[in-house]
């Protein structure tokens, strides 16, 4: 699930995914890891039209974003941001969504990658497109803003900032707050000092006090990072609310929650 800097630079048979976010391209073209193909979070890892900021495209859409990426069933695709994975690990979430275990996160993203003195290129490689597969989304592992309501005890957690989830500040969405009855998980919280994974040992002590909960964040992108984090513990996977604050907190008679968790 997890790879290194050094391990990376060992195969270059993987298949790498360059997913920093935002002004992703610029920063692509001005240099990237050897191989690497660059991937559009808001173009190719989503859709216009809701609900929230970064719904899920369609599984065709995606086949075909795969496709691009000469990714058949059976390719080890390893994805990147800038250090934190905290936008990589959507295109991971995305990829176990499709049934696609091969799938990793490079600790450390590109600065542990240029921390090591690897080095950079502007080229873009050359890729043959794979096969278009049939895809189907595991849908067991997703919720929408109904199945958040009627969750009963099912714990949720909040990858936001804690100033965020608390309502101090909201730079993106029109409201302010948090969903009622949600923890807050900060995403920062998986990653030591150095910018790169916790051990799974801290990692578990994290999170396993909530029984299968449901993760959720801005708009289902760094969720997916707590997703990855537990699954790093080993413990169960989870379900990603997508929709997450930007689809719930869209509706002006919906409830929102204020300052610190409950209890």
């Amino acid at each position: 699930m997890l790879v290194s800097a050094e391990w990376l630079a060992q195969h270059p048979e993987v298949r790498l995914v360059d997913l920093r976010w935002p002004k992703g391209r610029e920063k692509y073209d001005q240099g990237h890891i050897p191989g690497a193909m660059f991937v559009d979070l808001d173009v190719e890892l989503s859709q216009p039209g809701g609900p929230g900021r970064h719904p899920l495209p369609t599984e065709e859409a995606f086949a075909g974003t795969l496709s691009r990426l000469g990714v058949s069933t059976d390719t080890h695709v390893v994805v990147y941001d800038e250090g934190s994975s905290a936008y990589a690990a959507r295109l991971w979430f995305m990829l176990r969504l499709a049934g696609h275990d091969r799938a990793s996160l490079l600790d450390g993203g590109l600065r542990a990658w240029s921390e090591a003195g690897l080095p950079l290129t502007p080229q873009v490689p050359w890729i043959e497109p794979a096969a278009r597969q049939a895809l189907r989304f595991d849908r067991s592992r997703i919720v929408d803003r109904a199945e958040v309501e009627r969750r009963g005890d099912v714990p949720l957690l909040d990858a936001r900032a804690p100033e965020r989830y608390r309502g101090e500040v909201e730079p993106i969405d029109k409201r302010a707050g948090h969903i009622p009855g949600a923890f807050n998980a900060p995403f920062e919280n998986n990653l030591g000092a150095n910018g790169r994974f916790k051990p799974p040992e801290e990692l578990r002590k994290l999170y396993e006090s909530y029984a299968s909960p449901i993760v959720s964040c801005g708009s289902g992108v760094t969720a997916c990072h707590d997703a990855f984090a537990m699954e790093l513990a080993g413990l169960p996977p989870v379900r990603v609310y997508i929709g997450s604050w930007s689809d719930w907190s869209s509706d002006p008679d919906r409830p929102i929650a204020i300052g610190a968790e409950p209890g």
